[in-house]
Order: C-alpha cells, then sequence, then structure tokens
C-alpha cells in the first residue's frame, strides 16, 4: 500500500469519492456508516461483552470513526493509516482516537491489545503477497475471542467493478474474492470465518433494505464483509 498514492487525494478525497459512487443513490456518509451499524448490530446479537479497545486499521480520513464512537461510545478508538495526510483530515473531525502513523513492517501496537479490529476497503490496495503477514499481525492484536471484520468490494457484482475501474484512488486496486480473503485469514490462524455480502439494494431501493441480512448468503451483492474470530 502506497501512502503517497493517498496523499495525492487526501484533501479531494469525499469529494472524487462522492462524483464516483453517484449512480449508486448514495453518498460517502451512507457507506462508512452502513458499516459500522452492521457490525454493532452483530456485536450485539452475539451479545459479547462491549469492547474496550477498537483499531480503525487503514481509516483513510476517518469516514468510519465517528459512526465508531456513536455506536460503541465506551470503547477506545485507535485509527491507523499509512498516509499522513489523510491522518491529519482524520483528526479534523474531533473524534477521540488515537492516531497512529504506520509506515510499513510490523504494526506500531501492543498485541492482544483491542476486541475488535475494522478494516473498511483497504485490502484491496495491499500486495497480495503481504496479506498473510498483515493479518497475522492483526490476529496477534486481538484479545482471545476478539473479531477481525473487513468489508470489501465484491469482484463479482458488476456495478462494483465499474466503480472501481473509474475511481482515481482505485488506480492500483486489485479486488480479492471472498472466499480467498476467508482463506488467508484461516491460513493466519484465526479459529473462525464467516462471509457476509451487503449492498444489494442502491438509492431508489432502500426501504428494502432490512432484507438485506436474510439474503448475506447470496455471493452478488455489491459488497461483502468476513468476520474472523481469534
Amino acid at each position: 500500500m502506497d501512502s503517497a498514492e493517498f496523499d495525492k487525494v487526501a484533501d479531494e478525497y469525499l469529494a472524487i469519492h462522492t462524483r464516483n459512487i453517484r449512480l449508486t443513490g448514495e453518498d460517502p456518509e451512507y457507506f462508512a456508516r452502513y458499516k459500522i451499524e452492521e457490525v454493532r448490530r452483530r456485536w450485539r446479537q452475539a451479545r459479547k461483552a462491549e469492547p474496550r479497545a477498537i483499531l480503525d486499521f487503514g481509516t483513510g480520513v476517518g469516514a468510519s470513526l465517528p459512526h465508531l464512537a456513536r455506536l460503541f461510545p465506551d470503547t477506545g478508538l485507535t485509527a491507523l493509516d499509512v498516509s499522513q495526510k489523510c491522518l491529519a483530515v482524520a483528526e479534523g473531525r474531533k473524534v477521540k482516537a488515537d492516531l497512529v502513523w504506520y509506515q510499513g513492517g510490523e504494526i506500531p501496537l501492543p498485541r492482544e491489545k483491542f476486541d475488535l479490529v475494522f478494516s473498511a476497503c483497504v485490502f484491496h490496495h495491499i500486495e497480495a503477497a503481504e496479506h498473510a503477514g498483515l493479518l497475522a499481525q492483526l490476529r496477534n492484536l486481538l484479545r482471545p475471542g476478539g473479531w477481525l471484520v473487513i468489508f470489501e468490494h465484491n469482484p463479482v457484482n458488476p456495478v462494483t467493478r465499474y466503480i472501481v475501474a473509474t475511481c482515481e484512488f482505485d488506480e492500483n486496486a486489485v479486488l480479492i474474492p471472498a472466499g480467498r480473503l476467508k482463506a488467508r485469514e484461516k491460513a493466519a490462524g484465526f479459529s473462525k470465518v464467516e462471509v457476509a455480502y451487503t449492498g444489494f439494494f442502491p438509492g431508489p431501493l432502500r426501504p428494502l433494505r432490512p432484507l438485506e441480512r436474510y439474503l448475506s448468503a447470496l455471493p452478488v451483492g455489491a459488497q461483502y464483509y468476513t468476520l474472523a474470530v481469534r
């Protein structure tokens, strides 16, 4: 993942993203919000104790941070990214979080610090050869029983493929099939990994979105997430 690639778009990220996804009938805020709402729903469904610490891995301009703070209000937040300029934009959101600049190699955070590691559309920017090592590191950052939740674009979905192909900051993106990401997480030592698909209904059909949780096994949604348990 090249920091320069995101440094150059940090100040314009929101405008670029807004233009790029306009055919979905939604704005970037929706896509940031729904992911955290889904994680919150799954966390409550599992009846887990409230997390003490959450890591937003690859936070970018911090779009997820306000939603993490709102839905996990008593949880300590850490946001990590390779781009200092993106972290500066994230800091401007005025969300209480530790912002960490990641320069590659060993992640500069303590082992077994987090109950939840969240990552939104980051791994398709990372060289495939680096996935195994990073996933193993993220596993080590989790407390026993902790969750790694990774959202990614679904390469099977034609609308997703078009949006990624026409996005300035996705120029070097390599989309990851869900099964491949799941296999890499299992190989990294996670005890359980599941896949759920999302993004079935565009903006004009938003009243149907409560049905999405019942469609999560259908591999045609615009995005998917993996939920891996340490």
